[in-house]
């Protein structure tokens, strides 16, 4: 029976077979209702006191509760319901099958919808707006429908996947999609999106092309590749017509070489790519493994500085104006020569343990001379972490029925808290220009050092690296709102500029203060995520750096239901209790449920309950053993500035808003 039940009359049931949520589709689904309204009515059961328990439904009714807190709708408005009158395993089964029997839409057919919209006069931004999206993700669909029909009706069918059709649309020309998507379709070559990448960015390659050295001319002539050469073309410069069948070739070449290489190393996997680098999708899921810092010896330093001194003699002869021909011929071969010895002292592999590298893999890639590169990387599936008293590294599994890492938080949890962590080091960094200057040049000095010590934790290349945590951000976290402030306030006037040239000279023109506003800004933003304790996530560099600011970590970031403990378990929660407030503390809720027992966790570590002094002073100042930095000092013991007060950031917490700055002259 459909009846039309107000919002503030329907509750949770505990019977709803959903228990797990994801906050990027919540996001979408109330920006939609908000937009559109609730397309579909709710799955209810009647309950106690004339209110309805929603069976099917929930992160309609969680939406509408957030839209009416917000006031965009009444509490109580009419929300129209299917009352279910059955026994309870008829409602169980109602509840499963409502959510189980949902699909998700087709790419192809989102781009089409999308496209609809946009032809009433929508704007990309608008379509963002009313489905919750981001406009980079509306922009991606919209560029499908522009695809090949042939490309796009193959999508749409299942038969390529989305970043096959993605990487169709690396050309607007349709000809040449068609041409690469036949010519792929033909061949029993098993193509992937870098490859048809590839091969739609090049209608041909060259003879010097890494893929042809790799080969070899004879191999993909027998197999019957095409070769088109001028009059004058030396071998380099000819041209190998069939892209596709020299991809097949290098491939199958490729996964030889891998197999051998695995077993050469004693590795799990080696994963091999033609392309000269490590794309991430080829390591998406996948966990760096920690290595032992790169130890040199005597005689390779000694060998190290011989180069040095070598190649600046090299140097000198190349400078030279009045060096002859085959002088500058033989020096620019004999840097060659030393470019490659450095390299192969300096790149080489670092070696773990037997047992360890069972366990592991690595990526073979392919160089710009066409030979095969082992990178230097352990990947694996499962967490590696480093002992603290050296000795083998531990193996921890992340599957199902194990914890992935000794701290026992899940992967997605730990990701996000570094990301939060990240942030509050970050904005420090970047309300003080002057060591801003000194991370700057410090880690562009120091890249090329001869001595390893650990990274310094930053991306210095002009962008910010993105979290490991894909679409979470801590907007309500009081350093990423921080930051984002500072951020907005940055002069921009410099890019009125339609050159480059004009930019640098209108940047050029700020005054000191916004110039080394942005200096710190740009350092700051480059912040690597990082965690205390958890294996790849460890650095070292930021412990000591917030060690050198000295700012109170637990004025910046407090545990809540939502951030930790609905996330962890429940014992681990009692932990934190008995680590402020002694067995008596954690005893008083060993018999609550979980839920009921991170509400009261958020409550007791903002502060807000009644006990002794020194048990709430604990409380306040307790992190969980990843958020915090082991070399920082307490807040207290460094000199601050009045300004520098901590004020009022919510309900029961602190955040230092204003970090005292002194600009260099």
């Amino acid at each position: 029976m459909l009846k039309s039940i107000p919002l503030n009359k329907l509750v949770a049931s505990p019977r709803n077979v959903r228990k797990r949520r994801d906050q990027a589709a919540d996001a979408e689904l109330k920006a939609s209702i908000a937009s559109l309204g609730l397309l579909q009515n709710l799955v209810v059961r009647a309950g106690k006191k004339g209110l309805y328990e929603v069976e099917a439904g929930e992160r309609r009714r969680s939406s509408l509760l957030e839209l009416a807190a917000e006031k965009i709708v009444e509490k109580n408005m009419p929300v129209m319901c299917l009352v279910l009158d059955g026994d309870e395993t008829e409602v169980r089964e109602a509840t499963l099958a409502e959510n189980f029997h949902t699909l998700k839409l087709n790419p192809a057919d989102e781009a089409l919808g999308f496209a609809s919209i946009i032809e009433t006069g929508a704007t990309p931004d608008d379509v963002a707006r009313r489905f919750g999206l981001t406009v980079r993700f509306v922009e991606g669909r919209l560029r499908l429908a522009s695809l090949a029909p042939v490309i796009f009706e193959a999508l749409g069918a299942g038969e390529i996947t989305l970043d096959m059709a993605k990487a169709y649309g690396a050309t607007s020309d349709h000809t040449i999609q068609t041409r690469v998507f036949e010519e792929v379709t033909e061949s029993c070559y098993r193509a992937t999106p870098d490859s048809i990448r590839r091969m739609v960015l090049n209608s041909s390659v060259r003879g010097s092309d890494p893929r042809a050295q790799f080969v070899g001319k004879d191999a993909y002539i027998e197999a019957g590749g095409r070769i088109d050469r001028e009059l004058f073309d030396n071998d380099d410069d000819e041209s190998w017509l069939d892209v596709a069948l020299l991809e097949s070739l290098a491939s199958a070449k490729m996964e030889e070489a891998a197999k051998v290489a695995a077993d050469e190393q004693g590795l799990a996997w080696v994963t091999p790519t033609l392309a000269n680098y490590i794309s991430h999708d080829l390591v998406e899921g996948l966990h760096r493994v920690p290595v032992p810092a790169r130890v040199y010896t005597d005689d390779e330093l000694a060998r190290l500085d011989d180069l040095d001194t070598a190649y600046d003699v090299q140097a000198a002869i190349l400078e030279d104006e009045d060096s002859s021909e085959e002088a500058i011929r033989s020096a620019e071969a004999e840097i060659a020569r030393i470019d490659a010895e450095v390299a192969a002292i300096r790149d080489r592999t670092p070696e773990l343990d037997a047992d360890t590298k069972r366990d592991c893999g690595m990526v073979l890639t392919l160089g710009r001379d066409g030979v095969p590169v082992l990178q230097p990387q352990y990947f694996t599936k499962e967490l590696v972490v480093s002992p603290d008293d050296g000795g083998t590294m531990e193996v921890v599994s992340t599957g199902p029925a194990d914890k992935p890492n000794r701290l026992g938080l899940s992967q997605r949890l730990a990701d996000e808290l570094s990301m939060q962590r990240r942030d509050v080091l970050a904005l420090h960094v970047a309300n003080d220009p002057a060591l801003a200057m000194d991370l700057f040049v410090f880690t562009l000095a120091d890249a090329d050092s001869y001595k390893f010590g650990g990274s310094p934790g930053l991306n210095l290349n002009g962008r910010a690296p993105g979290g490991p945590a894909f679409g979470f951000e801590a907007s309500d976290a009081p350093a990423t709102a921080a930051l984002a402030e500072l951020r907005s306030g940055l002069d921009e006037s410099w890019r009125s500029g339609d050159t480059i040239s004009e930019r640098f000279d209108l940047f050029r023109s700020l005054d000191d203060e916004h110039r080394h506003a942005w200096l710190s800004w740009v350092v700051a933003r480059t912040f690597e995520a990082s965690l205390n304790g958890i294996g790849n996530r460890v650095n070292p560099f930021h412990d000591h750096l917030a060690g050198l600011i000295g700012f109170d970590m637990a004025s910046w970031w407090r545990p809540t239901a939502a951030n930790y403990f609905d996330r962890v378990s429940k014992a681990a929660i009692l932990d934190a209790l008995a680590e402020v407030g002694g067995p008596t503390l954690a005893s008083r809720f060993a018999s609550s449920k979980k839920g009921e027992l991170a509400a009261s966790a958020e409550r007791i570590f903002a502060g807000n309950f009644i006990t002794e002094a020194e048990v709430k002073e604990a409380a306040l100042r307790w992190l969980p053993a990843p958020m915090q930095f082991v070399c920082a000092e307490p807040a207290g013991e460094v000199d601050k500035s009045k300004d520098s007060e901590p004020v009022s950031s919510g309900e029961g917490t602190t955040a230092e808003e204003n970090v005292d700055v002194e600009l260099a002259a």
